[in-house]
């Protein structure tokens, strides 16, 4: 039987990397609260993040009774842990500013969640990449918020985008940065009997 994939996500980034991997896919983002819980570390929070996505899609996908035996469903999310607290999207040109003025001259962790799932089985992991920032201006922090860039981003920056010139080095997956790491996601839809 060949399983067909529904990623639970509106990124295009995602969509991009898939497309890459040569696998076929349908679009149903997830409505899900993204409030991080009191005390929750960042890894069990994107963690949870990606599994209530694909668990979301999952149940509206029961709802229209579309849920197959041959639906694989992919989630991830990502964000940035800093001295361990999670930093996701900025809120404002403010929050922005304040995001990238502590990540400046400084090494931070990008943890990506991806949890795939099906109608026998969920699988969770977290992959964690380590990014070093060169030291920022506010010059160089506000002209980049002008941009537009960091408005959706974790972390307030995108590594494939204009936010890749602050970047000094990168230890672990690029593409993990980017919002979904080719190789583990290549692993676990495999293991869920997704080839392409």
């Amino acid at each position: 039987m060949t399983k067909s994939v529904v990623l639970a996500s509106a990124s295009p980034r995602r969509t991009a990397l898939l497309k890459q991997m040569n696998i076929a896919h349908t679009i149903q983002p997830a409505d899900i609260d993204e409030s991080p819980r009191d005390n929750e570390p960042p890894k069990e929070l994107v963690a949870r993040l990606a599994s209530e996505k694909a668990q979301a899609v999952k149940a509206c996908l029961e709802d229209q009774q579309a849920m197959t035996d041959d639906k694989v469903i992919l989630a991830s999310d990502t964000l940035i842990s800093f001295n361990g607290q999670s930093v996701g999207k900025p809120e404002d040109k403010a929050d922005s500013k304040r995001i990238l003025t502590m990540l400046s001259g400084k090494t931070h962790d990008v943890l990506t969640a991806i949890c795939v799932l099906d109608n026998a089985q969920q699988q969770t992991q977290v992959i964690a990449t380590s990014v070093t920032f060169a030291a920022l201006t506010d010059e160089q922090i506000d002209a980049y918020w002008e941009t537009g860039e960091p408005a959706d981003k974790a972390g307030s920056y995108a590594i494939q985008g204009i936010g890749g010139e602050f970047v000094v080095s990168i230890n672990g997956s690029a593409s993990a940065v980017i919002g979904l790491p080719l190789y583990e996601t290549r692993q676990l839809l495999n293991a869920f009997g997704v080839v392409s």
